[in-house]
């Protein structure tokens, strides 16, 4: 574990370095409500990232790894987060794209997308099919291929988000961080365990979609059919060759399944004590800490991935409450 922890730490501060200036060092907020006699907790507000998600950390880091040229030829695969973080770089950068996404992908997302002046391409009804098809046009048409989470320089951007928790709390016991491809999680724990090799990471998975967590109770990745859920951030299958497989195997200390009430629940309760409205793969993450959290003790921080839900379908979810 700390030789992968180490490698991946060299990777992040590097990028770090790179994507500073382009990024906004989000807030991490205490949570009155979520803490409790155990222990406090902490909420890292990546909701108000630019683009509202994680997801630009990842895309500046390698796009700023690459030189102008390359960066007039990218082609990339999304369910809408990672797809608004590409064009939105290249926007800053120079640059242009090709977004492949999935026929049922989020329609705020896709809002936003064309807003962004990216050519969307709709193919396949999950990620593992648009990816599939990015990565071929790619091949063919002497692209780069930038992945959602299968590259070191992707996985590396989101760990930056490690280096601004290391900031602005002394001392994190426990860490909460929704899967979906695994980048997020294998950067942020990568880069924070080789501070402290003792610290507890939880992947976060809606029950309608876990593929990362079976894949690795199977001990390899598995094709398995995945179910509709709010979490559509973190929804559908993994590459086969994915990088983040082993990352998650050795750096995830427990898994925690959540069911689609109980994500909804969590964005409730996030928008009435905190006033963030937060999408559903995030809410995955605070449903995952409020189902253990008398079993914990010490600082726990929640990572807010994004803020990207359709809002008719948050109006629906608050109003019903």
């Amino acid at each position: 574990m700390e030789e992968v922890a180490e490698n991946i730490s060299n990777l992040v501060i590097a990028a770090y370095k790179r994507i500073s200036q382009h990024i906004h060092k989000t807030p991490l907020e205490y949570s009155d409500f979520l803490s409790s006699k155990n222990g406090s907790a902490y909420l890292k507000l990546e909701n108000l990232q630019h683009t509202g998600s994680f997801k630009l950390r990842g895309a500046l880091s390698f796009l700023t790894n690459l030189s102008n040229e390359e960066r007039k030829k990218i082609v990339t695969a999304s369910t809408g987060n990672h797809g608004m973080a590409v064009a939105y770089s290249l926007q800053k950068l120079g640059g242009n794209c090709k977004i492949y996404l999935p026929k049922g992908a989020n329609e705020s997302k896709v809002d936003k997308l064309k807003k962004l002046n990216a050519e969307l391409i709709f193919h396949g009804i999950d990620s593992v099919e648009s990816e599939f098809m990015a990565k071929k046009f790619a091949n063919q048409e002497n692209y780069i291929y930038l992945s959602p989470y299968n590259d070191n320089l992707v996985i590396a951007g989101q760990g930056t988000i490690g280096i601004e928790l290391q900031e602005q709390l002394e001392k994190i016991d426990n860490l909460f961080v929704t899967i979906g491809g695994g980048g997020l999680i294998s950067g942020v724990a990568g880069y924070l365990k080789s501070i402290n090799p003792k610290l507890k990471v939880f992947g976060c998975l809606p029950e309608n979609s876990p593929v990362m967590s079976e894949s690795i109770k199977e001990g390899k990745i598995i094709e398995m059919e995945v179910k509709d859920t709010l979490s559509d951030g973190s929804s559908g299958g993994i590459e086969k060759d994915a990088i983040t497989f082993n990352y998650c195997q050795t750096l995830i200390d427990e898994f925690i399944l959540v069911t689609e009430d109980e994500i909804q629940q969590s964005i409730i309760d996030v928008f009435y004590n905190h006033k963030q409205v937060i999408e559903g793969a995030a809410g995955v993450a605070v449903a995952s800490f409020q189902k253990i959290k008398t079993s914990i003790s010490g600082n726990s921080v929640i990572i807010i991935c994004g803020g990207n839900i359709h809002m008719p379908k948050f109006t629906s979810i608050i109003c019903q409450n």
